[in-house]
């Protein structure tokens, strides 16, 4: 199983290219823009779903045109983020850009479990930046994308409409729970370890 970051858009919203040679499969993890580096990334490999984090535009912009190429690929997203794919206000787009255009394939809910290739994601609802965050850990590869929960040093705004910083104390703690080797994939700026964040991250260190 390979990985690969593309920074997207503006904002550098995180989008990961999760593919895996042996069966020639792939997943996208938050697709922020269009992408060309991005589609170039996927060539070769059938894209079996498209995983939200959350709905912020940020994040799902580029879901549109992926499905387009992709018709077959199941988009996911926490039923109670479902709502941004359609609301301008709720996925903080405004009037600076379209809605996204799309329609979720599948809702998630917290234990739900994606297989692929010859691993599979558990969610994590992990609400807090916004009410149907989730993270998707990889127990197998001890991994986590944890989306605008946890970034290295520090956790997701709360100040968001949907947010709420009780909700991201609880999260950052169901996080804190996994061994110090977990890498963390975050929807901004670059990855960490579990353990580095119970060490350095002033959030996790309140626990």
């Amino acid at each position: 199983m390979n990985i690969q970051c593309l920074p997207l858009g503006d904002y550098g919203a995180n989008c990961y290219v999760i593919t895996d040679n042996a069966t020639k499969s792939a997943v996208v993890i938050d697709p922020g823009v269009p992408s060309d580096e991005l589609n170039d990334a996927l060539l070769g490999f059938d894209l079996k779903c498209i995983l939200l984090t959350h709905g912020h535009f940020d994040h799902i912009f580029g879901c549109k045109a992926l499905k387009e190429i992709y018709p077959n690929a199941e988009i996911c997203i926490h039923s109670d983020d479902e709502i941004c794919l359609e609301n301008n206000e709720m996925n903080l787009a405004g009037d600076f850009e379209e809605t996204p255009g799309v329609v979720a394939d599948k809702l998630l809910k917290n234990g739900d479990v994606i297989d692929f290739a010859d691993t599979c994601f558990y969610v994590l609802s992990t609400p807090g930046h916004s009410p149907g965050s989730v993270s998707y850990v990889d127990k197998k590869n001890k991994l986590i994308f944890s989306g605008d929960t946890l970034f290295c040093l520090t956790v997701g705004r709360t100040d968001f409409i949907g947010g709420n910083f009780e909700d991201m104390m609880a999260s950052v703690k169901k996080l804190s729970e996994f061994d110090d080797d977990y890498a963390v994939y975050p929807g901004h700026n670059r990855s960490t370890t579990i353990g580095f964040e119970r060490k350095r991250n002033r959030y996790m260190r309140k626990l």
